[in-house]
């Protein structure tokens, strides 16, 4: 299996399944002599962890990172960085009896399809598992990018409620198990949430993530477009199936007056009046707050009996019992955060290559 590595100067290479008896990722690129040990890490996976709140996975997991390699003396040597986080709480016999059932609204179908077989334990390598080992690689990358840089996530909405901006706090965002920035709404959330998991069923939800701090010039105009490598790596996260910078998709209700981020001079330096762009004009970062927001299907693991078909081609209906995030866009708010920070740290990198 290939295509399991992203980036071109800070480089990404995952490796590991659900079940499997650990995951973990290799981090090359990481300029030498960078402060760097455990401590660092699993903060930003300790926020992601499963089974925090009854609103995700039950599934216990203390997701210890352990760096085997790329640093010495406390300070990264230059050399590949290999994390490793050990599997702790598998429960493969809960999905013994679907292992020859395709779950609708999962990869089952083409997964086998392309390689012949599958590991049906969770997933195995397609499962959003996965996912914690993006979120130490994400660390690295804002050990890069420092402190200047500030990557910040939020849910903004779940199912059809949608948070009032005119309530936005960014501190409340810690304050509830949602990563809310409403109060308001992260309250009605809970009801709606409480209710949908009652039902065994699920929900989508909208992540927004916001990078301050990200100096103008990033990115470049035609392949390396700094919007582009950001749909992409967000499109990469399980379950997300839409992706917008800026205004996105609203720009297209706009006129050009209404769309176009004015311009004026403020202490000698370019200001901008409005971000409808999302802090990137022609694939290269603007100076301004990059803006990224994408959308996360409901979970397709749910109690509701689905019409399927088997590996041997027969018509069935299938459960799909076991712990599940009733919404899994409330864990994918960190891994946002970490693409981001790893696309960033690229680009910084690939900036410094070409223009010193």
């Amino acid at each position: 299996m290939s295509h399991n590595t992203f980036g071109h100067l800070f480089r990404v290479t995952t490796w590991g399944e659900s079940h499997g008896p650990a995951i973990g990722c290799v981090v090359d690129g990481t300029p030498p002599g960078i402060p760097l040990s455990e401590a660092d890490i699993q903060p930003w996976l300790d926020l992601r962890r499963p089974g925090q709140s009854r609103f995700t996975t039950q599934r216990k997991e203390s997701d210890t990172v352990k760096i085997l390699s790329g640093v010495f003396e406390g300070k990264t040597t230059g050399t590949p960085i290999q994390l490793q986080i050990e599997n702790t709480d598998q429960r493969g016999r809960d999905y013994d009896d679907i292992k020859d059932k395709y779950r609708p609204g999962h990869a089952d179908y083409t997964y086998d399809v392309k390689y012949g077989f599958r590991d049906y334990r969770g997933g195995g390598r397609q499962s959003a598992r996965e996912t914690a080992t993006r979120v130490a690689a994400g660390a690295i990358a804002r050990k890069i990018l420092g402190d200047d840089v500030v990557i910040r996530g939020a849910l903004i909405q779940v199912g059809p409620h949608e948070v009032d901006r005119n309530n936005w706090d960014w501190d409340e965002v810690s304050n509830n198990p949602l990563w809310c920035p409403d109060a308001h709404a992260a309250k009605q959330w809970e009801e709606f949430l409480d209710q949908v998991r009652k039902d065994g069923s699920s929900t989508g939800a909208i992540i927004e993530i916001v990078a301050s701090g990200v100096t103008a010039g990033l990115g470049a105009p035609i392949y390396g477009k700094l919007d582009g490598d950001l749909a992409a790596a967000m499109m990469s996260i399980n379950a997300v199936k839409g992706v917008e910078i800026g205004a996105g998709f609203q720009a297209a209700t706009l006129s050009g007056e209404e769309n176009s981020d004015e311009m004026r001079m403020e202490n000698g330096n370019v200001t901008f009046i409005s971000n409808n762009a999302g802090g990137i004009l022609g694939g290269i970062s603007t100076g301004q707050d990059v803006i990224v927001r994408f959308a996360v299907k409901p979970t397709s693991s749910i109690l509701t009996p689905r019409k399927t078909v088997t590996k041997a081609g027969e018509n069935d209906e299938i459960v799909t019992k076991g712990r599940h995030d009733p919404c899994v866009g409330i864990r994918a708010v960190p891994i946002g955060e970490a693409m981001m920070a790893c696309v960033l740290a690229d680009h910084v990198m690939r900036h410094r290559g070409q223009m010193g």
